[in-house]
């Protein structure tokens, strides 16, 4: 990844620092830390553009020639005209920020968000210049830094605040990247196909699909104009926006919009535009989700039933499958709390309709823990338009949930981890206690639930004494527990608590 990364992610995280003992949440460091980015570098990349001008033109004014600079940066509004400011330091940055997105309108529009940099009570003139100085330390130009090595370290601090904000459902924008990568891997998007993801976040998975065409010696300009990705939070779609513009990425669209109330993307004929490939690590049984739109859907996304009230995971799922093309070779991948593979009522209908239809190819039951915001165990359920004769009339189904090493607060699925799941997926063939190949008939026999546990049995341990020295553990424990009692009726008889 090259030297400068972790220097360049250790001042990043010094920088965030400086917002420690300030006004400002800790929760809403990234609404402010990650702007300062991205502002920097775009100033930092205007100044290589205009040196790079001075060398070929002689010294002219680089604000007579536009077309050098892939964004531009009015008078005034540029990273030194803020280090220079004296007091105001946050009504001037907010300024520039709002004109560089005036001016570059197409590329930029709202990408800073709607940080309140004028606000004097969080932003002191000290504190932000302080801010300001650390950032100024870096440089962030092309010839410093790659959009590879830049973008992993935002992506590194975009994960540093999902731990800071681990109590307040930082899941729901930050999914980690090794099951991000699985995903992929299983999904093999291939060079010029178009990508969508209906909760984005900060638009992870999007960027994992170009880098995995990319490994495989693609041309990831091919996705140019076929990178789609809806988010309703706003702060976190213009995170999403400035990801995908740091690691390079030109021609895209990121919409900020509730996806299941309104969805973004149309083919403008009545319909949902459709894509190749549809991803998303949706939040968890999402409550108020817009089941009162969907009783009436403009969009016709309910086909298969009407999910519940106080769960939305079907709801998404519909709304994927809705997006995805008609071709035989477009497929989705989904990442769903294990109860939405078991829960009857309206779901099990739709379940039902969905497994008759044969659109589930792969059930893939994941460690608790994973998912920042959430101890709940995950699946991920791989769903095709039309799956390869070997594979109709059939599911995968996966049990994966021991695959993990464990952390102080946070199981990890590592790189490892991943690759086996996806061979399992490649092969799809039985796995002793951790594969099975089922035909839909077995699955109606089990009124179509898709519960792993009624497919793959968890290994028995090795460990498992006879039973007769179970059955004297088990007496020894009870004793130990009964003369532990007497000793605490005792205490407490004797203090007088108990008479």
């Amino acid at each position: 990844m090259g030297k400068q990364a972790p220097d360049l992610k250790s001042i990043l995280w010094e920088a965030a620092n400086i917002l420690r003992g300030s006004a400002v949440d800790r929760t809403d460091w990234k609404g402010y830390i990650l702007p300062l980015l991205f502002f920097k570098r775009i100033s930092d990349v205007w100044d290589e553009e205009t040196t790079e001008a001075t060398e070929l033109f002689g010294d002219v004014d680089p604000n007579h020639f536009e077309e050098i600079h892939r964004f531009q940066i009015p008078e005034g509004c540029h990273w030194n005209d803020i280090r220079d400011r004296a007091t105001n330091v946050g009504g001037a940055l907010q300024h520039a920020m709002q004109e560089i997105e005036r001016t570059n309108p197409d590329t930029l529009y709202r990408v800073f968000g709607s940080a309140d940099w004028g606000n004097k009570e969080k932003f002191t003139d000290e504190l932000l210049k302080d801010l300001i100085e650390g950032f100024s330390s870096i440089s962030l130009g092309n010839t410093a830094v790659n959009t590879d090595i830049l973008g992993d370290a935002y992506e590194y601090l975009v994960g540093k605040f999902a731990d800071v904000n681990r109590r307040n459902k930082a899941g729901e924008f930050y999914t980690p990247r090794s099951v991000v990568h699985m995903m992929i891997e299983i999904l093999d998007p291939k060079e010029g196909e178009s990508i969508y993801d209906p909760a984005c976040g900060t638009g992870g998975m999007l960027l994992a699909a170009i880098d995995h065409v990319k490994r495989k010696g693609g041309d990831p300009r091919t996705f140019f104009g076929k990178i789609y990705g809806q988010e309703k939070n706003l702060t976190t779609s213009s995170v999403a926006r400035m990801n995908l513009v740091l690691h390079g990425i030109e021609d895209f669209q990121i919409a900020r919009e509730d996806t299941l109330r309104d969805p973004a993307f149309t083919d403008g004929a009545g319909g949902l535009a459709t894509f190749d490939c549809v991803i998303a690590n949706p939040p968890f049984s999402l409550k108020e989700w817009g089941r009162e739109v969907w009783e009436n859907d403009p969009w016709g996304r309910a086909q298969y039933g009407l999910p519940p009230a106080s769960y939305g995971d079907y709801a998404f799922v519909q709304h994927m499958i809705a997006s995805m093309a008609q071709g035989g070779k477009s497929r989705m991948a989904v990442v769903l709390p294990q109860g939405a593979l078991f829960r009857k009522s309206a779901e099990g209908k739709i379940r039902k309709a969905l497994l008759q239809e044969d659109l589930i190819e792969a059930v893939i039951g994941l460690a608790p823990n994973l998912f920042y915001g959430t101890g709940l165990a995950g699946c991920v359920v791989i769903l095709r338009r039309r799956k390869p004769p070997k594979r109709k009339k059939k599911v995968l189904i996966i049990d994966a949930s021991s695959l993990f090493r464990k952390g102080r607060a946070q199981n990890f699925l590592d790189p490892e981890h991943g690759e086996q799941i996806v061979s399992w997926f490649q092969a799809f063939e039985d796995v002793e206690d951790r594969a099975k190949v089922v035909p839909l008939d077995k699955i109606e026999e089990e009124d179509w639930t898709l519960n792993i546990s009624r497919y793959v049995l968890p290994p028995i341990g090795e460990d498992i004494p006879p039973l007769p020295e179970a059955v004297a553990a088990f007496k020894e424990a009870l004793a130990e527990a009964r003369a532990a009692e007497d000793h605490l009726r005792t205490v407490l008889t004797e203090g007088g608590w108990l008479e």
